[in-house]
């Protein structure tokens, strides 16, 4: 037992509570001891030590997971994610997902299922702060049920994306470099080579179109 103990001691550190641990090098011992074969000759202790090591490491693996995933999908997950270390290292930027399949000699579904599995390992609690809301003390817990305002501009998207369809290739490609690419007027008028004034009237033509289709329904352009 002093044995298992100054193992366990090794994680003491770690997030595990030490009787955990201990209770964990404890079944590695009694594993040892059942085991163990005196008429090879070795001592005790060099077979124990690594047994009590490897239940130590395999409770780590196992309980580590914010969720359970099963054994293939933690083994993936590490092999991706040192191929992601390796290949980041050599090139200096983030490898694609292509780059990382033609590492491993694996599919680029594999791969993505080893990413995925990965954020699987660290949870979060929901009353941690939430990066993504404006008020600096709200949490992740206040993002759950929370109204999506996105959602009633589908509906309009849908409308607006149909209208567009109805005019001809020259105002779509005007109206996609002014309110997509958020080019000027004078800009556009380089790009495809007419006066600004020839980009003006076609904008005013083709909002007014647009509006023309779509009075019918409450959305607004």
């Amino acid at each position: 037992m002093p044995l298992a103990r100054s193992l366990a001691w090794r994680y003491a550190r770690s997030s595990a509570p030490l009787d955990d641990l201990v209770q964990v090098a404890s079944f590695g011992l009694v594993k040892a001891i059942d085991r163990f074969d005196p008429a090879r000759g070795l001592a005790f202790t060099s077979y124990a030590v690594p047994t009590i090591l490897g239940e130590l490491k395999r409770y780590f693996r196992d309980s580590g997971w914010a969720v359970h995933v099963p054994r293939g999908a933690q083994e993936r997950a590490g092999k991706v994610e040192a191929a992601e270390r390796l290949l980041a290292a050599q090139t200096g930027r983030s490898p694609t997902v292509g780059e990382l399949a033609r590492y491993l000699a694996v599919s680029e579904e594999q791969v993505l299922d080893g990413l995925e599995a990965a954020q699987a390992y660290a949870a979060v609690s929901l009353d941690a702060p939430s990066p993504t809301l404006d008020d600096p003390g709200g949490s992740y817990l206040d993002t759950i049920g929370a109204d999506d305002h996105d959602l009633a501009l589908v509906d309009a998207s849908v409308t607006v994306c149909a209208a567009i369809e109805q005019l001809s290739s020259r105002e779509q490609r005007i109206l996609h470099l002014r309110f997509a690419d958020d080019l000027t007027q004078t800009e556009i008028s380089e790009r495809i080579g007419v006066s600004q004034m020839v980009v003006s009237r076609s904008l005013r033509r083709s909002l007014q179109h647009l509006r023309e289709l779509t009075a019918d329904t409450d959305t607004y352009v």
